[in-house]
């Protein structure tokens, strides 16, 4: 005769398991296991960001906007692909007007050096907003191009000398950023103050360390 409550016993013990793979934070909305909220920074940055975000970035564990998004307390995420016709983008750009500033290295690109930051100092970098496109560089060159709004804002590019930490996704193209530390950088040239975004950044470089525990080792 078969031994009901061991076998119920072994039921219940697989459900728990279960429900423990797919409990979610609630504040990351990542599962228990991969929770980047001790991660978070708390920074006040001055001028406000949004952040671009392709559809297939969304679901991305090695995303590094979460862990960006959850640290700024000025920033804004939108995902799409073409955002001629978003209404939340484009009432940000009515908002902000001729103060936008795209960071994407296109040829009328203007290098964010000190020449630049002296042609900020004495404004209020409140009214100025701060747009990077989160994707693969072929999905953020689709962004780029589909959308004409994108194409007409001033942008700006990171001088050279910063080096990247992302271990955890790999790209060919050289002088590649992740988007926070692109955004952490930017910020830090922009407002004059490199000390208040290396915590940021510093948060990151452990980021990386937690998501290497779930890289399988090879023998």
């Amino acid at each position: 005769m078969p031994d009901n409550t061991s076998s119920s016993s072994m039921n219940t013990t697989d459900q728990s398991r279960d429900n423990t793979k797919r409990r979610v934070c609630q504040h990351c909305l990542k599962p228990e296991k991969a929770c980047i909220c001790r991660f978070f920074t708390d920074i006040d940055n001055e001028m406000p960001v949004v952040i671009l975000q392709h559809p297939t970035e969304v679901k991305q564990s090695k995303a590094s906007v979460p862990l960006l998004s959850g640290s700024l307390k000025h920033s804004t995420v939108i995902v799409g692909e073409n955002f001629d016709q978003s209404a939340q983008f484009n009432d940000i750009l009515q908002t902000y007007g001729d103060k936008v500033r795209l960071l994407y290295p296109g040829e009328s690109a203007t290098i964010i050096d000190e020449n630049y930051r002296k042609h900020l100092d004495g404004e209020d970098l409140t009214e100025y907003c701060l747009v990077l496109l989160d994707g693969t560089w072929k999905k953020v060159y689709r962004m780029f191009m589909l959308s004409t709004c994108l194409r007409e804002l001033s942008m700006v590019a990171l001088p050279q000398g910063f080096v990247s930490q992302y271990q955890i996704r790999k790209t060919r193209k050289d002088n590649a950023f992740s988007t926070l530390e692109a955004c952490g950088y930017a910020l830090s040239l922009l407002e004059g103050s490199s000390e208040k975004y290396q915590p940021l950044l510093a948060s990151f470089a452990d980021f990386n360390q937690f998501h290497q525990r779930f890289v399988p080792t090879h023998k």
